[in-house]
């Protein structure tokens, strides 16, 4: 086994654990001390570690997380979610409300966007009804992976496929074939959540509260962020049916959104420094190191001796899911679609691939980037955690259920 592979299993080994003698570890510097460890033995070089840096990603989440203090610090956000959630009357339909909620707007916004702005607001619920701080963050990793599903913008892997693939209508295509999946999968989320949290749901009444707004300028501002997050969400899915002479990047839906904050707040500063630094370098990080490791062919040999057949559907979702964990669901797609063009796929295969690498974010922590944003700024903002095995126990037999919800439905029926 080549050293990069080495130094990702131990980075997943004290992910797994958090915990070395006395000292605590945070999921950004375990990443980060695998990227120093490669660049240091020189296993991938500088300029091949900068170039493996994916920027749009970086920007994009930099951008978000701009408008999601903003709406945190604004006290907008808490107005936000007082309107969306006070219907809930018990912790059975806010749990629903979440799930179908926070998982159906994460087909238009991304669930890297949901990520950021969800996590303080089911901190919050969670704070105000008494109910657990992990079972609602759960809630919110489940909805956001799953409800991206459906979508050609959900998640980058799913966007991958929808540019490079020959679908006439990738909207129609994804939401056609998706939508009952997922939403036998978001109810399935609910019924496991409620079996191993059984204790978290009181028979209380919910009593909702509509917190005043702490900064009114600001809070403007981050409406207006909102609103171009929402209005450039809906021209980039026109460029879809009418295509633009320039590449839309969904970079730019992040840094225009934010630009009202940056510009024309007076608290831009303490915006800046208060924005979850770490996550970006965990990202950063993370790109270096699966670079490392790609560049060894560990995996892809592994994917040519098994001599799979790469175009049958459950062979496709099971390899989504298992490499996903490994080497991340992006560049799980850059490898697999390639293979999938020269065998001639199907629509369906596509899809496949697409829900495969995506559902695989259920399974463990970093399955997903969207994991790791919402355990992160958890951690940083609010000392609430997510453990490996909490999310594991719940999530391995969750993921299981949810391929075979998709190859029933994508197979059978």
């Amino acid at each position: 086994m080549q050293f990069p592979v080495i130094v990702l299993f131990l980075v997943f080994l004290l992910i797994a654990v958090r915990q070395v003698g006395r000292f605590r570890l945070r999921i950004w510097q375990i990443m980060t001390a695998g990227a120093v460890i490669v660049l240091a033995s020189g296993r991938i070089p500088a300029g091949r570690a900068l170039e493996s840096i994916n920027f749009d990603v970086i920007l994009f989440l930099f951008g978000m997380f701009v408008v999601g203090e903003a709406l945190e610090e604004s006290g907008y956000l808490a107005r936000l979610s007082y309107h969306i959630f006070r219907r809930a009357r018990s912790v059975d339909s806010l749990l629903i409300l979440i799930l179908f909620g926070m998982g159906f707007l994460s087909a238009l916004l991304m669930n890297d966007t949901l990520a950021i702005i969800g996590t303080p607001v089911v901190l919050h619920l969670a704070r105000r009804h008494r109910v657990s701080p992990k079972l609602l963050l759960l809630a919110l990793a489940f909805a956001i992976t799953t409800g991206s599903v459906m979508s050609p913008i959900g998640n980058p892997q799913n966007l991958l496929i929808a540019i490079h693939s020959d679908m006439k209508n990738p909207f129609l295509t994804f939401f056609a074939r998706l939508f009952l999946p997922t939403a036998v999968n978001l109810f399935l989320a609910f019924c496991l959540l409620k079996y191993y949290y059984r204790d978290q749901f009181h028979d209380d009444p919910l009593n909702h509260l509509d917190e005043p707004i702490r900064d009114p300028r600001l809070a403007r501002l981050s409406q207006l962020a909102l609103v171009l997050i929402v209005l450039l969400v809906g021209a980039k899915i026109l460029t879809f049916f009418f295509p633009v002479p320039f590449r839309f990047r969904l970079t730019y839906i992040a840094l225009f959104s934010a630009l009202p904050v940056i510009l024309f707040s007076p608290q831009r500063f303490q915006i800046l420094k208060k924005i979850d630094w770490p996550t970006l370098l965990f990202f950063a990080s993370m790109f270096i190191l699966m670079q490392s490791v790609w560049d060894t062919g560990f995996f892809q040999g592994i994917i040519r001796n098994l001599n799979l057949s790469i175009t049958n559907i459950l062979v496709i979702l099971a390899v989504s899911v298992v490499l996903s964990q490994l080497i991340s669901n992006v560049p799980l797609v850059a490898l697999y679609l390639p293979l999938l063009f020269q065998a001639g796929a199907s629509t369906e295969q596509m899809v496949a691939l697409g829900a495969g690498s995506t559902l695989a974010g259920n399974t463990l922590i970093l399955g997903a980037a969207s994991n790791v944003i919402i355990i992160q700024n958890a951690e940083t903002k609010f000392g609430e955690t997510l453990t490996f095995w909490e999310f594991m126990k719940i999530g391995v037999p969750l993921t299981a259920l949810n391929i075979l919800v998709c190859w029933l439905f994508l197979y059978l029926i």
